[in-house]
């Protein structure tokens, strides 16, 4: 399973209604320049992650579409108002046209390594077969990323609470350390925690940090 197999779905909201809890983090900062920057460093790392093969970006908004298309995933329209787990399995839908391995990725992972991603993709595919797996946030209680291996329906059920619902739904958990990929960014220290891990290149220009960490893998 070291080839590039998975396609990951990741939802994007319109960028003005986008990580409102993250509303004047930066308050010299447009605040949808900032959301905008948050999903396209997660797009970008997912892009370059080694396991992955495709990237499936759903959202009705046009910049982050444009985004998408220039970093070489493919964006998907979102239906208005349909939610975010309605996002994930139109995506799911779209990328297992083809039998895909399928991951559902949340699009605030701005300090995401792609070396991270591909350990936690490599050890779902060398678990339990026909078995979802999910990984949970740094605080333990939702989750970034969801897995399913082909013919297993994503399932997503992302929200307050997803990791308890995931785990309650079948689907088990990842253990791996992984911090960058666990490390979602929801609220000021959020980011400031994401920050000290190294952000991506967007995410990093607006936020003053000068160069940021190296991205490995």
């Amino acid at each position: 399973m070291r080839q590039r197999t998975w396609t990951v779905v990741v939802p994007v909201k319109r960028l003005g209604v986008a990580k409102s809890r993250l509303r004047g983090a930066l308050p010299a900062v447009p605040h949808e320049e900032l959301a905008l920057a948050l999903a396209a460093d997660t797009v970008a790392a997912v892009r370059a992650c080694p396991a992955v093969a495709d990237v499936v970006v759903v959202t009705d908004d046009p910049r982050v579409a444009a985004v998408a298309d220039a970093a070489g995933a493919r964006a998907v329209p979102d239906p208005p108002g349909a939610g975010l787990n309605a996002a994930f399995r139109l995506g799911a839908t779209v990328a297992t046209a083809g039998g895909a391995w399928v991951a559902g990725l949340t699009a605030d992972l701005p300090a995401l390594r792609p070396a991270e991603l591909a350990a936690a993709l490599h050890a779902v595919a060398a678990g339990p077969a026909g078995v979802r797996r999910f990984v949970a946030d740094a605080p333990g209680t939702g989750t970034v990323l969801l897995a399913a291996p082909p013919g297993v329906p994503l399932a997503p059920r992302f929200g307050v609470g997803s990791a308890a619902a995931h785990l309650a739904d079948g689907a088990l958990p990842l253990t791996g350390a992984w911090p960058t990929l666990r490390r979602d960014v929801d609220t000021a220290a959020d980011l400031a925690a994401a920050a000290r891990l190294g952000l991506g290149p967007r995410t990093a220009a607006l936020a003053g940090v000068g160069r940021p960490a190296a991205r490995p893998g």
